[in-house]
Protein backbone atom coordinates (compact mmCIF):
# COMPACT_ATOMS: atom_id res chain seq x y z
CA UNK A 1 0.00 0.00 0.00
CA UNK A 2 1.33 3.68 -0.62
CA UNK A 3 2.05 5.68 2.08
CA UNK A 4 -0.15 8.70 2.39
CA UNK A 5 1.53 11.96 0.96
CA UNK A 6 3.15 13.95 3.90
CA UNK A 7 1.09 17.43 4.43
CA UNK A 8 2.59 20.29 4.65
CA UNK A 9 -0.91 21.83 6.82
CA UNK A 10 -2.80 20.19 9.35
CA UNK A 11 -6.45 19.14 8.11
CA UNK A 12 -7.58 19.45 12.04
CA UNK A 13 -5.21 22.04 13.54
CA UNK A 14 -5.44 23.15 16.97
CA UNK A 15 -7.85 25.12 19.61
CA UNK A 16 -5.89 28.39 20.01
CA UNK A 17 -5.00 29.37 23.13
CA UNK A 18 -5.99 33.15 22.23
CA UNK A 19 -8.49 34.64 21.37
CA UNK A 20 -12.40 34.92 22.16
CA UNK A 21 -14.93 33.31 22.07
CA UNK A 22 -17.84 35.93 20.65
CA UNK A 23 -21.63 34.86 19.84
CA UNK A 24 -21.30 34.29 15.89
CA UNK A 25 -25.27 36.00 14.66
CA UNK A 26 -24.75 34.87 11.69
CA UNK A 27 -27.93 32.73 10.84
CA UNK A 28 -29.69 36.19 10.51
CA UNK A 29 -28.41 36.07 7.35
CA UNK A 30 -27.49 32.83 6.52
CA UNK A 31 -31.71 31.61 6.23
CA UNK A 32 -31.60 33.45 2.81
CA UNK A 33 -30.16 32.23 -0.50
CA UNK A 34 -27.84 34.81 -2.47
CA UNK A 35 -29.26 37.45 -4.11
CA UNK A 36 -29.03 39.65 -6.78
CA UNK A 37 -28.85 43.84 -5.61
CA UNK A 38 -30.81 45.61 -7.96
CA UNK A 39 -28.88 48.13 -10.10
CA UNK A 40 -29.35 51.05 -9.02
CA UNK A 41 -30.04 54.36 -11.01
CA UNK A 42 -26.30 56.14 -10.11
CA UNK A 43 -23.46 54.16 -8.85
CA UNK A 44 -20.37 56.28 -7.30
CA UNK A 45 -17.22 53.96 -8.15
CA UNK A 46 -14.37 55.42 -6.10
CA UNK A 47 -10.91 55.65 -7.50
CA UNK A 48 -8.73 54.70 -4.23
CA UNK A 49 -7.09 51.57 -5.09
CA UNK A 50 -5.96 51.11 -1.72
CA UNK A 51 -2.33 50.14 -1.86
CA UNK A 52 -2.19 50.68 -5.96
CA UNK A 53 -2.89 54.31 -5.32
CA UNK A 54 -5.59 56.58 -6.25
CA UNK A 55 -6.45 55.47 -9.97
CA UNK A 56 -6.97 59.04 -12.70
CA UNK A 57 -9.70 58.95 -14.25
CA UNK A 58 -9.58 58.13 -18.03
CA UNK A 59 -13.18 59.00 -19.26
CA UNK A 60 -15.02 62.71 -19.40
CA UNK A 61 -18.01 63.84 -17.90
CA UNK A 62 -20.61 63.45 -20.69
CA UNK A 63 -19.03 60.18 -22.20
CA UNK A 64 -20.88 56.71 -22.94
CA UNK A 65 -19.08 53.65 -21.19
CA UNK A 66 -20.10 50.16 -20.88
CA UNK A 67 -20.34 47.75 -18.16
CA UNK A 68 -16.83 46.69 -17.23
CA UNK A 69 -14.73 49.14 -19.28
CA UNK A 70 -11.31 50.59 -17.86
CA UNK A 71 -12.43 54.27 -16.49
CA UNK A 72 -9.19 54.70 -14.00
CA UNK A 73 -6.15 53.63 -14.07
CA UNK A 74 -2.90 54.52 -11.19
CA UNK A 75 0.22 54.76 -11.88
CA UNK A 76 0.92 51.69 -9.62
CA UNK A 77 -1.18 49.70 -11.99
CA UNK A 78 -4.37 49.58 -9.83
CA UNK A 79 -7.47 49.46 -11.90
CA UNK A 80 -11.47 51.09 -11.88
CA UNK A 81 -13.79 49.12 -14.61
CA UNK A 82 -17.12 51.06 -14.59
CA UNK A 83 -19.88 48.77 -12.75
CA UNK A 84 -22.89 49.59 -14.96
CA UNK A 85 -23.50 51.04 -18.71
CA UNK A 86 -24.51 54.58 -18.58
CA UNK A 87 -23.10 58.14 -18.53
CA UNK A 88 -20.21 59.61 -16.39
CA UNK A 89 -21.73 62.46 -14.37
CA UNK A 90 -18.80 64.10 -12.56
CA UNK A 91 -15.56 63.37 -10.89
CA UNK A 92 -15.96 64.58 -6.90
CA UNK A 93 -14.39 64.18 -3.63
CA UNK A 94 -16.96 61.67 -1.29
CA UNK A 95 -17.06 59.95 1.76
CA UNK A 96 -16.22 56.36 1.29
CA UNK A 97 -16.45 53.43 3.91
CA UNK A 98 -13.08 52.82 5.96
CA UNK A 99 -11.24 54.52 8.20
CA UNK A 100 -13.44 57.60 9.72
CA UNK A 101 -13.41 60.63 7.66
CA UNK A 102 -12.16 58.53 4.94
CA UNK A 103 -12.76 61.33 1.49
CA UNK A 104 -12.02 60.00 -1.92
CA UNK A 105 -12.23 60.64 -5.85
CA UNK A 106 -15.27 58.86 -6.96
CA UNK A 107 -16.64 58.63 -10.56
CA UNK A 108 -20.64 59.27 -10.67
CA UNK A 109 -22.68 57.41 -13.26
CA UNK A 110 -25.76 57.10 -14.14
CA UNK A 111 -27.58 54.05 -14.99
CA UNK A 112 -28.87 53.61 -18.82
CA UNK A 113 -30.93 50.64 -17.53
CA UNK A 114 -29.27 48.19 -20.50
CA UNK A 115 -26.28 46.90 -18.69
CA UNK A 116 -24.31 46.75 -21.83
CA UNK A 117 -21.34 44.95 -21.02
CA UNK A 118 -18.42 45.86 -22.66
CA UNK A 119 -17.64 43.93 -26.39
CA UNK A 120 -14.11 43.32 -26.12
CA UNK A 121 -14.62 41.34 -22.98
CA UNK A 122 -13.61 37.62 -23.31
CA UNK A 123 -13.44 34.11 -21.71
CA UNK A 124 -9.94 33.24 -21.12
CA UNK A 125 -9.70 30.10 -23.35
CA UNK A 126 -7.77 27.59 -21.78
CA UNK A 127 -6.43 29.56 -18.85
CA UNK A 128 -4.68 26.98 -17.19
CA UNK A 129 -2.24 26.51 -20.79
CA UNK A 130 -1.28 30.08 -20.28
CA UNK A 131 1.87 30.86 -18.76
CA UNK A 132 1.23 31.92 -15.51
CA UNK A 133 3.20 35.27 -16.25
CA UNK A 134 0.42 35.87 -18.81
CA UNK A 135 -2.34 34.44 -15.97
CA UNK A 136 -1.42 36.91 -14.06
CA UNK A 137 -1.41 40.04 -16.56
CA UNK A 138 -4.81 39.03 -17.13
CA UNK A 139 -6.16 39.42 -13.60
CA UNK A 140 -4.13 42.29 -12.95
CA UNK A 141 -6.11 44.05 -16.23
CA UNK A 142 -9.12 42.75 -14.12
CA UNK A 143 -8.59 44.77 -11.23
CA UNK A 144 -8.52 42.01 -9.06
CA UNK A 145 -7.82 42.68 -4.95
CA UNK A 146 -8.01 40.40 -1.83
CA UNK A 147 -11.26 41.07 -1.01
CA UNK A 148 -10.35 39.93 2.46
CA UNK A 149 -10.62 43.83 3.16
CA UNK A 150 -6.41 44.47 2.57
CA UNK A 151 -7.01 45.33 -1.10
CA UNK A 152 -3.29 44.25 -2.26
CA UNK A 153 -3.49 43.73 -6.01
CA UNK A 154 -4.01 39.63 -6.15
CA UNK A 155 -1.40 39.09 -9.32
CA UNK A 156 1.59 41.01 -7.52
CA UNK A 157 0.68 39.07 -4.98
CA UNK A 158 1.36 36.13 -6.74
CA UNK A 159 4.45 37.25 -8.73
CA UNK A 160 6.06 38.11 -5.69
CA UNK A 161 5.42 34.43 -3.99
CA UNK A 162 8.98 32.00 -4.65
CA UNK A 163 9.93 28.71 -3.56
CA UNK A 164 5.99 28.50 -2.57
CA UNK A 165 5.21 25.32 -0.27
CA UNK A 166 1.35 26.05 0.01
CA UNK A 167 -1.32 28.16 -1.21
CA UNK A 168 -3.99 28.70 1.91
CA UNK A 169 -7.49 29.75 0.81
CA UNK A 170 -8.97 31.56 3.73
CA UNK A 171 -12.43 30.61 4.33
CA UNK A 172 -12.27 30.54 8.02
CA UNK A 173 -15.04 33.90 8.61
CA UNK A 174 -14.23 34.70 12.19
CA UNK A 175 -15.84 38.08 12.61
CA UNK A 176 -19.61 38.05 13.89
CA UNK A 177 -22.45 38.65 11.57
CA UNK A 178 -20.31 38.04 8.60
CA UNK A 179 -21.28 35.08 6.27
CA UNK A 180 -20.66 36.05 2.57
CA UNK A 181 -17.77 33.98 2.34
CA UNK A 182 -19.92 31.24 3.92
CA UNK A 183 -22.30 31.54 1.57
CA UNK A 184 -20.15 31.55 -1.35
CA UNK A 185 -18.63 28.49 -0.28
CA UNK A 186 -22.02 26.95 0.25
CA UNK A 187 -23.87 27.81 -2.78
CA UNK A 188 -20.57 28.44 -5.30
CA UNK A 189 -18.01 25.93 -4.41
CA UNK A 190 -17.12 24.62 -7.73
CA UNK A 191 -16.47 28.73 -8.43
CA UNK A 192 -13.62 28.86 -5.56
CA UNK A 193 -12.24 25.61 -6.35
CA UNK A 194 -11.93 26.42 -10.08
CA UNK A 195 -10.51 29.84 -8.46
CA UNK A 196 -8.19 28.19 -6.36
CA UNK A 197 -6.70 25.97 -9.04
CA UNK A 198 -5.90 28.59 -11.43
CA UNK A 199 -4.06 30.49 -8.44
CA UNK A 200 -2.23 27.50 -8.00
CA UNK A 201 -1.13 27.20 -11.69
CA UNK A 202 -0.34 31.01 -11.27
CA UNK A 203 1.90 31.03 -8.28
CA UNK A 204 3.40 27.83 -8.85
CA UNK A 205 2.24 26.24 -5.62
CA UNK A 206 2.62 22.61 -5.20
CA UNK A 207 -0.69 22.17 -3.03
CA UNK A 208 -3.49 24.27 -1.60
CA UNK A 209 -5.71 24.17 1.64
CA UNK A 210 -8.86 25.72 1.84
CA UNK A 211 -9.35 26.44 5.34
CA UNK A 212 -13.29 26.79 7.16
CA UNK A 213 -14.26 26.86 10.22
CA UNK A 214 -16.25 24.11 12.58
CA UNK A 215 -19.64 25.85 12.36
CA UNK A 216 -19.75 25.71 8.67
CA UNK A 217 -20.99 22.37 8.39
CA UNK A 218 -22.63 23.03 5.02
CA UNK A 219 -20.09 24.33 3.47
CA UNK A 220 -17.68 21.52 4.70
CA UNK A 221 -20.05 19.75 2.98
CA UNK A 222 -20.62 21.53 -0.30
CA UNK A 223 -16.75 21.93 -0.41
CA UNK A 224 -16.04 18.16 0.14
CA UNK A 225 -18.27 17.00 -2.19
CA UNK A 226 -17.02 19.47 -5.65
CA UNK A 227 -13.70 18.17 -3.90
CA UNK A 228 -14.93 14.49 -4.79
CA UNK A 229 -16.17 15.52 -8.42
CA UNK A 230 -12.86 17.21 -8.57
CA UNK A 231 -10.65 14.73 -7.71
CA UNK A 232 -7.54 17.13 -7.37
CA UNK A 233 -5.02 15.49 -5.29
CA UNK A 234 -3.10 19.26 -4.20
CA UNK A 235 -6.09 20.29 -2.93
CA UNK A 236 -7.49 20.00 0.41
CA UNK A 237 -9.33 21.30 3.29
CA UNK A 238 -8.71 21.94 7.02
CA UNK A 239 -11.17 22.37 9.66
CA UNK A 240 -10.01 25.22 11.91
CA UNK A 241 -12.06 26.10 15.31
CA UNK A 242 -14.36 29.25 15.43
CA UNK A 243 -12.56 31.18 17.83
CA UNK A 244 -11.92 34.92 16.90
CA UNK A 245 -9.97 35.98 15.13
CA UNK A 246 -8.40 32.90 13.93
CA UNK A 247 -9.30 33.68 9.98
CA UNK A 248 -6.83 36.45 10.53
CA UNK A 249 -3.67 35.53 7.86
CA UNK A 250 -0.73 35.31 10.68
CA UNK A 251 -3.03 33.17 12.72
CA UNK A 252 -4.52 31.17 10.81
CA UNK A 253 -0.51 30.21 9.23
CA UNK A 254 0.20 29.27 12.26
CA UNK A 255 -2.66 27.25 12.78
CA UNK A 256 -2.26 25.51 9.64
CA UNK A 257 1.51 24.90 9.95
CA UNK A 258 2.62 25.09 12.99
CA UNK A 259 5.09 27.92 12.11
CA UNK A 260 5.14 31.99 12.13
CA UNK A 261 5.45 34.66 10.07
CA UNK A 262 8.58 36.64 11.56
CA UNK A 263 7.84 39.69 12.74
CA UNK A 264 7.82 42.27 9.93
CA UNK A 265 8.32 40.02 7.33
CA UNK A 266 5.77 38.03 4.72
CA UNK A 267 4.22 34.83 4.41
CA UNK A 268 5.98 34.40 1.38
CA UNK A 269 9.15 34.04 3.89
CA UNK A 270 7.84 30.83 5.25
CA UNK A 271 6.64 29.26 1.33
CA UNK A 272 3.03 30.13 2.23
CA UNK A 273 0.70 32.04 0.75
CA UNK A 274 -2.73 33.43 1.69
CA UNK A 275 -5.92 33.99 -0.56
CA UNK A 276 -9.39 34.82 0.29
CA UNK A 277 -12.48 32.77 -0.62
CA UNK A 278 -13.98 35.53 -2.37
CA UNK A 279 -11.04 36.26 -4.34
CA UNK A 280 -10.58 32.40 -6.07
CA UNK A 281 -13.95 33.13 -7.43
CA UNK A 282 -13.18 35.66 -8.66
CA UNK A 283 -10.23 35.00 -10.75
CA UNK A 284 -12.43 31.73 -11.92
CA UNK A 285 -15.11 34.21 -12.76
CA UNK A 286 -12.89 36.11 -14.77
CA UNK A 287 -11.82 32.93 -16.80
CA UNK A 288 -15.34 31.61 -17.40
CA UNK A 289 -16.96 35.06 -19.10
CA UNK A 290 -13.49 37.41 -19.10
CA UNK A 291 -15.43 40.21 -16.93
CA UNK A 292 -13.36 42.22 -14.68
CA UNK A 293 -14.11 42.71 -10.77
CA UNK A 294 -17.43 45.07 -10.89
CA UNK A 295 -19.12 43.25 -7.91
CA UNK A 296 -19.08 41.50 -4.89
CA UNK A 297 -20.79 39.75 -2.10
CA UNK A 298 -22.19 41.60 0.60
CA UNK A 299 -23.90 40.72 3.99
CA UNK A 300 -26.46 43.26 4.81
CA UNK A 301 -27.63 42.05 8.70
CA UNK A 302 -28.55 43.02 11.92
CA UNK A 303 -32.09 43.54 13.87
CA UNK A 304 -32.14 46.66 12.05
CA UNK A 305 -33.08 45.26 8.52
CA UNK A 306 -35.88 43.30 7.75
CA UNK A 307 -34.33 40.36 5.42
CA UNK A 308 -30.63 39.84 6.36
CA UNK A 309 -29.11 38.16 3.63
CA UNK A 310 -26.43 38.08 1.38
CA UNK A 311 -25.90 40.33 -1.85
CA UNK A 312 -24.38 40.19 -5.23
CA UNK A 313 -23.88 44.18 -5.06
CA UNK A 314 -22.35 46.35 -8.05
CA UNK A 315 -19.25 48.50 -6.37
CA UNK A 316 -20.38 51.93 -6.06
CA UNK A 317 -24.18 51.27 -5.11
CA UNK A 318 -25.27 53.20 -2.50
CA UNK A 319 -25.64 51.52 1.25
CA UNK A 320 -29.00 52.90 1.10
CA UNK A 321 -29.48 50.43 -2.37
CA UNK A 322 -28.53 47.26 -0.28
CA UNK A 323 -30.84 47.97 3.27
CA UNK A 324 -33.85 48.57 0.34
CA UNK A 325 -32.97 45.11 -1.47
CA UNK A 326 -33.02 43.06 2.10
CA UNK A 327 -36.03 44.67 3.01
CA UNK A 328 -35.78 48.38 4.29
CA UNK A 329 -35.32 49.47 7.66
CA UNK A 330 -37.31 48.05 10.69
CA UNK A 331 -36.08 49.99 13.63
CA UNK A 332 -35.80 53.83 14.33
CA UNK A 333 -32.40 55.36 14.69
CA UNK A 334 -30.21 52.12 13.40
CA UNK A 335 -26.54 51.86 13.83
CA UNK A 336 -24.92 51.54 10.34
CA UNK A 337 -21.44 49.46 10.81
CA UNK A 338 -19.37 48.51 7.33
CA UNK A 339 -17.53 44.96 8.35
CA UNK A 340 -17.87 43.20 12.09
CA UNK A 341 -18.77 44.75 14.98
CA UNK A 342 -15.05 43.73 16.37
CA UNK A 343 -13.13 45.59 13.75
CA UNK A 344 -15.73 47.66 11.87
CA UNK A 345 -16.20 51.29 11.41
CA UNK A 346 -19.19 53.32 12.31
CA UNK A 347 -20.39 55.05 9.44
CA UNK A 348 -22.06 58.58 8.99
CA UNK A 349 -24.91 57.33 7.09
CA UNK A 350 -26.34 55.12 4.11
CA UNK A 351 -25.21 57.47 1.05
CA UNK A 352 -21.81 55.92 1.08
CA UNK A 353 -21.16 53.50 -1.72
CA UNK A 354 -20.01 49.76 -1.72
CA UNK A 355 -16.03 49.33 -2.36
CA UNK A 356 -14.17 46.19 -2.98
CA UNK A 357 -13.51 46.25 0.91
CA UNK A 358 -17.32 46.22 1.57
CA UNK A 359 -17.61 42.75 3.05
CA UNK A 360 -20.96 43.41 5.62
CA UNK A 361 -23.11 46.12 6.45
CA UNK A 362 -24.62 45.43 10.11
CA UNK A 363 -27.92 47.76 10.57
CA UNK A 364 -28.27 47.02 14.56
CA UNK A 365 -31.25 48.05 15.97
CA UNK A 366 -31.15 50.34 19.47
CA UNK A 367 -29.56 48.00 22.21
CA UNK A 368 -28.33 45.67 19.89
CA UNK A 369 -24.90 45.89 20.19
CA UNK A 370 -22.77 47.52 22.80
CA UNK A 371 -22.29 50.96 22.97
CA UNK A 372 -19.25 52.98 24.94
CA UNK A 373 -19.54 52.65 28.64
CA UNK A 374 -17.79 54.37 31.46
CA UNK A 375 -14.14 53.51 31.54
CA UNK A 376 -12.93 52.48 34.74
CA UNK A 377 -8.93 52.41 35.88
CA UNK A 378 -7.03 49.39 35.19
CA UNK A 379 -7.10 46.66 37.15
CA UNK A 380 -3.83 44.47 35.93
CA UNK A 381 -6.35 40.87 35.40
CA UNK A 382 -4.14 40.15 32.71
CA UNK A 383 -6.86 38.70 31.12
CA UNK A 384 -5.72 41.09 27.78
CA UNK A 385 -2.82 39.16 27.35
CA UNK A 386 -4.01 35.80 27.27
CA UNK A 387 -6.42 36.50 24.70
CA UNK A 388 -4.32 38.70 22.52
CA UNK A 389 -3.33 37.20 19.59
CA UNK A 390 0.06 38.52 18.95
CA UNK A 391 0.97 37.69 22.10
CA UNK A 392 1.46 41.17 23.15
CA UNK A 393 1.28 42.96 26.55
CA UNK A 394 -1.42 45.53 26.45
CA UNK A 395 -1.70 46.83 29.80
CA UNK A 396 1.81 47.49 29.13
CA UNK A 397 1.75 49.48 25.85
CA UNK A 398 -1.17 51.02 27.06
CA UNK A 399 0.89 52.87 29.78
CA UNK A 400 3.55 53.59 27.24
CA UNK A 401 1.11 54.90 25.01
CA UNK A 402 -0.42 57.29 27.43
CA UNK A 403 3.16 58.24 28.70
CA UNK A 404 4.28 58.80 25.10
CA UNK A 405 7.03 56.80 25.62
CA UNK A 406 7.83 55.66 21.84
CA UNK A 407 10.70 53.90 22.91
CA UNK A 408 8.97 51.50 25.20
CA UNK A 409 6.30 50.99 22.68
CA UNK A 410 9.24 50.47 19.48
CA UNK A 411 10.19 47.62 22.27
CA UNK A 412 6.94 46.50 23.03
CA UNK A 413 6.13 45.37 19.24
CA UNK A 414 3.29 47.60 19.10
CA UNK A 415 3.34 47.21 15.23
CA UNK A 416 2.52 43.76 15.86
CA UNK A 417 -0.72 44.41 17.18
CA UNK A 418 -3.49 43.75 14.38
CA UNK A 419 -5.90 45.65 15.88
CA UNK A 420 -8.75 42.78 16.63
CA UNK A 421 -10.08 44.18 19.53
CA UNK A 422 -10.08 40.92 21.71
CA UNK A 423 -8.53 43.15 24.34
CA UNK A 424 -11.54 45.28 24.52
CA UNK A 425 -13.64 42.70 24.21
CA UNK A 426 -12.24 40.72 28.13
CA UNK A 427 -11.19 43.90 29.51
CA UNK A 428 -13.50 44.17 32.68
CA UNK A 429 -12.54 48.07 33.08
CA UNK A 430 -14.17 48.50 30.04
CA UNK A 431 -11.33 50.29 28.22
CA UNK A 432 -11.03 51.29 24.67
CA UNK A 433 -7.61 49.72 23.96
CA UNK A 434 -7.52 49.54 20.32
CA UNK A 435 -8.06 52.84 19.61
CA UNK A 436 -5.84 53.90 22.08
CA UNK A 437 -3.30 51.32 20.49
CA UNK A 438 -4.31 52.70 17.01
CA UNK A 439 -3.34 56.63 18.50
CA UNK A 440 -0.01 55.05 19.66
CA UNK A 441 0.64 53.80 16.15
CA UNK A 442 0.60 56.92 14.85
CA UNK A 443 2.96 58.57 17.24
CA UNK A 444 5.36 56.04 16.71
CA UNK A 445 5.25 56.27 13.15
CA UNK A 446 5.61 60.17 13.61
CA UNK A 447 8.78 59.53 15.80
CA UNK A 448 10.42 57.00 13.51
CA UNK A 449 9.91 58.83 10.42
CA UNK A 450 11.31 62.07 12.87
CA UNK A 451 14.24 60.20 13.78
CA UNK A 452 14.83 59.15 10.57
CA UNK A 453 15.09 62.65 9.46
CA UNK A 454 17.12 63.34 11.85
CA UNK A 455 19.65 60.63 11.37
CA UNK A 456 19.47 61.77 7.85
CA UNK A 457 20.21 65.73 8.07
CA UNK A 458 23.30 64.52 10.38
CA UNK A 459 24.57 62.18 8.09
CA UNK A 460 24.45 65.18 5.42
CA UNK A 461 26.17 67.92 7.89
CA UNK A 462 28.76 65.02 8.53
CA UNK A 463 29.67 64.59 5.15
CA UNK A 464 29.77 68.45 4.61
CA UNK A 465 32.03 68.96 7.43
CA UNK A 466 34.00 66.07 5.70
CA UNK A 467 34.24 67.77 2.35
CA UNK A 468 34.93 71.23 4.20
CA UNK A 469 37.62 69.67 5.85
CA UNK A 470 39.48 67.67 3.02
CA UNK A 471 39.32 71.26 0.79
CA UNK A 472 41.10 73.02 3.61
CA UNK A 473 43.79 70.76 4.18
CA UNK A 474 43.80 70.18 0.30
CA UNK A 475 44.57 74.59 0.23
CA UNK A 476 46.90 74.34 3.30
CA UNK A 477 48.97 71.95 1.80
CA UNK A 478 49.26 74.27 -1.68
CA UNK A 479 50.04 77.64 0.22
CA UNK A 480 53.05 75.08 2.07
CA UNK A 481 54.00 74.15 -0.88
CA UNK A 482 57.11 75.95 -3.11
CA UNK A 483 55.20 76.41 -6.61
CA UNK A 484 57.73 77.12 -9.37
CA UNK A 485 56.98 79.30 -12.33
CA UNK A 486 57.11 75.79 -14.14
CA UNK A 487 54.53 74.89 -11.16
CA UNK A 488 52.21 77.26 -11.40
CA UNK A 489 51.63 76.90 -15.58
CA UNK A 490 51.21 73.39 -15.14
CA UNK A 491 48.62 74.47 -12.61
CA UNK A 492 46.83 76.58 -14.85
CA UNK A 493 47.13 74.44 -17.71
CA UNK A 494 44.99 71.89 -15.80
CA UNK A 495 42.50 74.60 -14.45
CA UNK A 496 41.82 75.50 -18.24
CA UNK A 497 41.56 72.25 -19.27
CA UNK A 498 39.02 71.19 -16.68
CA UNK A 499 37.19 74.85 -17.69
CA UNK A 500 36.94 73.30 -21.26
CA UNK A 501 35.49 69.88 -20.31
CA UNK A 502 33.01 71.44 -18.53
CA UNK A 503 32.25 73.80 -21.56
CA UNK A 504 31.59 71.33 -23.48
CA UNK A 505 30.10 69.10 -21.61
CA UNK A 506 27.82 71.80 -21.11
Amino acid sequence: MAEAPVLPYRPQPPRPRWGVRVPPNKTLSTVRPIAACPLPDEVLIPLDCGPAGIATALVQPGQRVATGELIGLSEDGGRVHASLSGIVLDEEEHPVPGRPGAIAPCLRLRSDGEDRWHPMLRPIAEPLALPPAQLRERIAEAGIVGLGGALFPTADKLAAAEELELLIINGAECEPYISCDEMLMRERPGLVLDGVRLMLHASGAPRAVIAVESDMPEAQRALLDELQRAADPRIGIAVVTAKYPAGGERQLIELLTGREVPAGGLPTDIGCLCHNVATAAAVADLAASGRPLISRLVTVTGRGVAEPRNLEARIGTPLAALVAAAGGYCCDSPRLIMGGPMMGRLLPGDELPVTKASNCLIVAAPGELTGPRPEYPCIRCGECSRVCPARLLPQELLLAGRAGNVLALAELQLDACIECGCCDYVCPSHIDLTAAFVQAKRRLSQALRARSRAHQARARSEARAARLRNRNSAVASYQEAELTTDDLAALLERVKAREQERGDAD
